[in-house]
């Protein structure tokens, strides 16, 4: 058969029913072999990183492999950002790029380019990939796709991209290779054994046990193990950014969200607790603060991980295992002993938290309060399956506020940092789910980054409902702006302004309402899922001057957060 029928046929028979992409002179091959293959849902989009974006959302929804492909130069580039998005984030994914023919690429000669859009993607995309294969006969074609697929899955999941030049994708091949099986890797039982039974020993002694996740319980798909164990070892709870979803909202244990925007409660258990256990996260800067000392004074931290580099990195002397959580679980089950969290931590927890709610950080402010916006909108939305969010301050607002059902997730950039994410991250999700409502949030900056993608969503008609919080500047940078560089708004307010976004939406043929004033946040949630089916845009304005409170004063640690209060 010609490759790209093997190409089609290989995706349908992993179980891959939808591919992104952005139609190019070099996969016009590929992308006629899908049409003609059936059973694969094509859905065109209007940038190339929108395309990655959304196999991205794919990809985390399945734990299969998100499919994009782009043509190449251009095309290819513009890939990169979603490619480094799943890097970052652990996503697994399978992005496929067309070159042009062998006869016209420049090889070992010195002069830049041969043929038109001649680009070298794969020495780009290896520094963000798990692997980078320049396709040079069609005989390969077979065995590095099954390679492809069972590395993208396995150990960490990540991204990996195919470069094939036009010429040997009309080459015709045998297929003489049979399926490589994608294994999860054994650890070592006896090592995990001795692990479990170290944490549970010093958890009985423990007077303030902490547990910590991250998106690796989602990736590892052990959310049901998770709260198996919860529910047999009563510790307290904080989620990373991407471990938002892994507790529902209501979740007795939930404590909240830590890091450089935490929920103050949060990062004071994180900061206070005894005993630290961190499952399915890295201890990033984000989530420990620069003052490490600090951090991991009087605790003990024990660190279950599946990548060898993640432990004992940043923080050294930590309790390590290198292991998938699923195994990892699995050998706590062993242990007949239970556990219940002393009271009095418990009770100081959400002593601090009476103290001081999300909702009361901002204060004096004019006009919407992004915090009590975001609960509101949990409130309204339990028919959304999925929110995404950008990149920025509504990012941060919806990481310290979101109320998330027991079947809702979140999706966001985390390592990766990219706005622009949440509009393609929800057209990915949402199609991946058969077209399921999704509120897509994101600031006025990164909206305008992949604002193209409203044409996709309206040509699928999908049930996105859109909230953009307008606050008229690029806030997170404009906030920094006014701490470190005497409000000096160069870029963020000064030579920065966005359009209407309410006429742009309708222009798309999208319904659409702004609103600006508290009195008006419960008519325009009403008009947002007046009609679930249909995609909607509510423009939230929100004063130019809101910050993102708490925040960790630079250098200090985790648990003293600006503004200070007694």
């Amino acid at each position: 058969m010609k490759v790209t029928a093997y190409i089609a046929q290989f995706l349908k028979e992993k179980g891959i029913d939808t591919v992104f992409e952005l139609q190019g002179g070099m996969i016009t091959r590929i992308i006629d072999a899908l049409h003609h293959e059936g059973g694969i849902k094509i859905v065109s989009m209007h940038h190339e990183q929108a395309a990655a974006m959304s196999a991205d959302a794919y990809g985390r929804i399945t734990n299969k492999p998100g499919i994009a492909l782009a043509t190449s130069g251009p095309g290819a580039t513009n890939l990169l950002t979603g490619i480094g998005n799943c890097y970052f984030d652990s996503v697994p994914a399978i992005f496929i790029t067309g070159q042009v023919n062998q006869n016209e690429q420049k090889g070992d000669h010195p002069t830049r380019q041969v043929g038109f859009q001649e680009t070298d993607i794969v020495s780009m995309a290896k520094p963000v990939t798990k692997e980078a294969y320049a396709i040079n006969t069609s005989s390969d074609i077979p065995i590095i796709f099954e390679e492809a697929y069972r590395i993208a899955i396995s150990g960490r999941p990540g991204p990996v991209l195919i470069d094939i030049p036009m010429n040997i994708q009309n080459q015709d091949i045998e297929i003489l290779v049979s399926e490589v099986a994608a294994t999860i890797p054994k650890d070592d039982t006896t090592e995990q054994q001795i692990f479990s039974k170290n944490y549970l020993n010093a958890l009985k002694n423990s007077e303030r046990p902490l547990i910590l996740v991250g998106r690796g319980i989602r990736a590892s798909g052990t959310v049901e193990k998770f709260q198996k164990f919860l529910q047999k070892y009563r510790i307290p709870v904080v989620t990373s950014l991407l471990g938002l979803d892994v507790l529902p909202f209501q979740h007795p244990q939930r404590i909240g969200f830590i890091g450089t925007y935490g929920n103050r409660w949060a990062n004071y258990a994180l900061g206070s607790c005894d005993l630290l256990l961190v499952l399915g996260s890295r201890l990033d800067l984000r989530q420990t603060g620069s003052d490490i000392p600090s951090f991991q004074s009087g605790k003990q931290i024990y660190h279950v991980d599946i990548e060898q580099a993640e432990l004992n990195s940043r923080l050294k002397n930590c309790i390590t295992l290198k292991s998938n959580l699923s195994d990892f679980f699995s050998s706590s089950e062993n242990h007949e002993n239970s556990y219940t969290t002393p009271s009095e931590w418990v009770n100081g927890i959400e002593e601090k938290k009476r103290s001081r709610l999300d909702t009361s950080e901002l204060e004096n402010i004019t006009g919407i309060n992004p915090n009590i916006f975001i609960h509101k909108l949990s409130q309204a939305s339990k028919q959304a399956k999925v929110f995404t969010a950008d990149v920025g301050n509504n990012q941060m607002w919806c990481s310290q506020s979101l109320e998330l059902d027991e079947n809702q997730l979140f999706l966001t950039s985390g390592g990766m940092g990219a706005m622009g994410y949440s509009l393609p991250a929800a057209i990915g999700t949402s199609i991946t789910l058969g077209n399921a409502p999704v509120v897509a949030i994101a600031g006025d900056g990164g909206f305008q980054i992949n604002i193209q993608e409203l044409q996709t969503i309206r040509r699928n008609n999908l049930p996105i409902k859109i909230v953009i919080l307008n606050n008229h500047c690029l806030g997170m940078i404009r906030q920094f702006q006014d701490s470190y560089f005497d409000s000096c708004y160069q870029s963020t307010v000064w030579g920065y302004n966005a359009p209407n976004y309410a006429k742009i939406a309708l222009a798309y043929g999208i319904d659409s309402i702004s609103i600006s004033q508290p009195e008006e946040i419960e008519t325009g949630l009403a008009k947002l899922w007046n009609d679930p089916s249909q995609p909607f845009l509510l423009e939230v304005s929100i004063d130019i001057h809101t910050n993102v409170f708490p925040k960790i004063l630079f250098g200090n640690p985790l648990n003293r957060m600006e503004p200070e209060i007694p």
